[in-house]
């Protein structure tokens, strides 16, 4: 099968073929005609298969049709985080270079002005995270009475990072005589049962089995306590053929130790996770696209969005909370029909989530190995020696002269204040409930500003 068989528009063909493509993988294949047919869909493929290709190029043949009424918007796509909305409009833009389509951004970390005003004026396609839509569309900006399209992409990230009341909203306030089409890597039974809510007789597209990771990927399991996960990833990046490694860190703080040990040993790492801003995750994930930085790490709410071409290696250094990260986390290598390999180290503590991975996947992974080469006796005795180092700066400050102690019970005494009542202001922003009455924030907008 080739693209041109699918009923693609005839520049969207053009630009699928000036970007080097010419047969569509299994996902795209499957769900292209059944978007063009105009029913609602819900895709579930594994990560690196082409899913926003599977929703783009039809959605773009569809809008190529017709024109926009202006100051509307035609097509909405919500994503989960700031950089996979970055890399479906960077997607889009290829695709649609040929259409006299416009195509807009709406997402947190940076400035409002420009997307006010992209809102103001409309566009054919719109892509945006859940939060700041919200918030801008509730103080009035963006027209959506005759969206024709909504695509929920990576539907269940963004129901587990807790969108779902905001995705309520925005989807109240939208036409009812709309296209749905929800696109996964892995799709719960109980994240299905909300398809009620937003599609009519939703088609399932689903390539390959559900929560399967990649055929693609060689995975490999390390016994590794806590002590030596470091020196274990210092040792695994120094073997040939790790040119491009994604680390993966349960936590924010995690990820910026592990870059900052990495340093100490020579490994230019960059880290890319929530409290970073959009400034300084654009230019992480820059460096590691252009090699200047060998390794990213980067915990998993941040990296959905994470597109690059050529990652070796993927690894797991910590256990994901989540079962299902799992084959997101290692679905970032190996992709578009590559090769690549996925490293989890595994504590004691990991083995009985591991036989639920195991469960949930439906075989049995790679038996627990030890990486070849790697000394665990004289890791064990560095990482002694460099904990008593790292203890003996605290025990010197315990010794300060007067004042110490004041600072630290002034400190102590912040961190015990109250808490702030419900309804106080946080960041900027009203504690309370999610869901708004009267339609959504389309409502709001018609009681009070008035149609920008």
């Amino acid at each position: 099968m080739t693209f041109d068989q699918l009923g693609l528009h005839e520049a969207v063909l053009k630009a699928v073929s000036e970007q080097g493509y010419t047969e569509p993988t299994p996902i795209q294949g499957a769900a292209i005609p059944v978007v063009l047919a105009g029913g609602d869909v819900i895709g579930i493929a594994q990560t690196g298969t082409g899913k926003t290709a599977a929703f783009t190029l039809p959605l773009l043949t569809r809008l190529a049709k017709s024109k926009a009424a202006r100051g509307a918007v035609r097509a909405l796509v919500l994503a989960p985080t700031r950089e996979l909305v970055v890399q479906i409009h960077e997607n889009v833009a290829a695709y649609s270079r040929h259409l006299p389509l416009s195509v807009a951004t709406v997402y947190g970390g940076v400035g409002e002005r420009s997307q006010i005003a992209a809102l103001r004026a409309g566009c054919d396609l719109l892509v945006a995270t859940p939060g700041r839509l919200l918030d801008l569309a509730s103080q009035g900006h963006g027209d959506f009475r005759d969206l024709e399209v909504l695509v929920l992409d990576e539907a269940d990230r963004m129901l587990d990072m807790g969108f779902l009341p905001s995705i309520r909203r925005i989807v109240r306030a939208l036409p009812r005589d709309r296209q749905t089409l929800m696109f996964s890597a892995t799709l719960s039974k109980e994240i299905e049962q909300l398809t009620s809510e937003f599609q009519k007789s939703p088609k399932l597209v689903e390539v390959g089995r559900r929560s399967n990771p990649a055929e693609t990927v060689e995975q490999s399991l390390y016994e590794c306590p806590h002590n030596l996960k470091q020196a274990m990833l210092t040792h695994l990046l120094a073997q040939p053929g790790w040119d491009s490694v994604l680390v993966f860190s349960r936590t924010k703080h995690g990820a910026d130790r592990i870059c900052r040990k990495l340093a100490k040993s020579g490994v230019e790492a960059m880290a890319i996770h929530a409290n970073r801003s959009q400034s300084q995750r654009q230019r992480a994930l820059e460096s590691f696209r252009s090699g200047q930085a060998r390794v990213l790490v980067a915990t998993d709410i941040a990296s959905r969005g994470i597109d690059v071409d050529g990652i070796t290696h993927v690894v797991n250094f910590d256990f994901p909370d989540q079962l299902e990260d799992y084959v997101h986390r290692i679905g970032r290598t190996g992709r578009a029909k590559a090769t690549g390999k996925a490293v989890t180290f595994i504590t004691s503590e990991d083995k009985q989530e591991l036989r639920r991975l195991e469960r949930m996947v439906g075989k049995a992974l790679p038996p627990l190995t030890r990486p070849e080469g790697f000394d665990y006796e004289a890791a064990t005795r560095e990482a002694f020696s460099q904990k008593s180092e790292d203890t003996a700066p605290r025990q010197q400050r315990h010794m300060r002269g007067p004042g110490h102690g004041r600072r630290e019970l002034e400190q102590q005494q912040k961190q015990q204040e109250p808490p702030r009542k419900p309804g106080q202001w946080h960041g900027g922003r009203p504690q309370g409930g999610a869901s708004g009455g009267g339609g959504g924030f389309l409502a709001r907008r018609s009681a009070g500003r008035g149609r920008r």
